[in-house]
């Protein structure tokens, strides 16, 4: 489910069917479109997080809840994906982008999508060039098989199934023990939940970490504070070849209940 820069220039050499996103997006920057047009990887579409990975008129799913199979659709067919054509996604930070478009394809059924692993500044160490302004590719085809994405091909869990697995919390430290909390109304984590920030999963310049975690037997989940960044956890489990279940309301579900319990600290 990764791609190197290399093989990704082969690929686009070689003139087999390839799509490439581009999925920047970061919480201080959500909009990544100027980005985008200022340079991009040549041939990518601009996909936007935002607008097009997450359905913000779905109520009491977190902040970032999961957009419908149709509407996932009808995008990827704007980005031009067309049936069996490889699907490479890329951001330019921490994996972030890329890992919850990479989440969301798998999830809707499309197996043929890769991550490129180090992101943007990967590909320009490898000597990769740039282009400017916008790639307006013609309609796709692409079908997805799975309509619901809560229910779909990526395993997910509710807020009363996180206390069925071991459960990782992928924000930083210091919003894991409830110290600050600059985004949901309430600090703190899902009691029984341990911590793994989700940049530890990557190295220096930004790639993944192969078995960096030793990870308990058993079903695994995580989340993070509106399922974006844990996506990050569930690729690098996959690249470590393990499976991870995506809790997708996450911390801004969970703390919308009152009823729910909060814990603090270190656990």
């Amino acid at each position: 489910m990764l791609i190197t820069p290399a093989e990704l220039a082969r690929l686009a050499e070689s003139g087999d069917p390839l799509r490439i996103l581009d999925v920047r997006w970061r919480l201080d920057a959500p909009d990544g479109r100027p980005a985008y047009l200022d340079g991009h990887i040549p041939g990518a579409v601009y996909v936007s997080l935002e607008d097009e990975l997450t359905d913000h008129t779905v109520p009491g799913r977190g902040r970032h809840p999961l957009p419908s199979g149709q509407s996932l659709q009808e995008a990827l067919r704007r980005w031009g994906v067309r049936e069996n054509e490889l699907i490479v996604v890329y951001d330019d930070w921490n994996r972030v982008g890329s890992a919850r478009a990479w989440w969301l394809c798998t999830a809707a059924g499309l197996d043929k999508v890769r991550i490129l692993d180090g992101g943007l500044r990967a590909w320009l160490a490898s000597g990769g060039g740039l282009d400017r302004g916008a790639v307006e590719p013609p309609p796709g085809n692409v079908t997805v098989a799975h309509q619901d994405l809560y229910a779909g091909a990526q395993p997910t869990l509710t807020a009363e199934q996180t206390a069925q697995v071991a459960l990782f919390d992928a924000r930083a430290p210091e919003r894991y023990r409830g110290e600050v909390e600059p985004l949901d109304p309430v600090a703190g984590h899902i009691p029984g939940a341990k911590n793994l920030p989700f940049g530890t999963l990557l190295t220096a310049d930004g790639t993944f970490v192969a078995n960096s975690h030793p990870l308990p037997d058993g079903a695994v989940g995580t989340y993070c504070g509106s399922g974006v960044t844990a996506a990050v956890v569930v690729a690098a489990f996959a690249a470590a070849g393990r499976q991870a279940a995506l809790y997708p309301g996450s911390w801004s579900e969970w703390c919308s209940d009152s009823a729910r319990p909060v814990a603090r600290g270190d656990e």
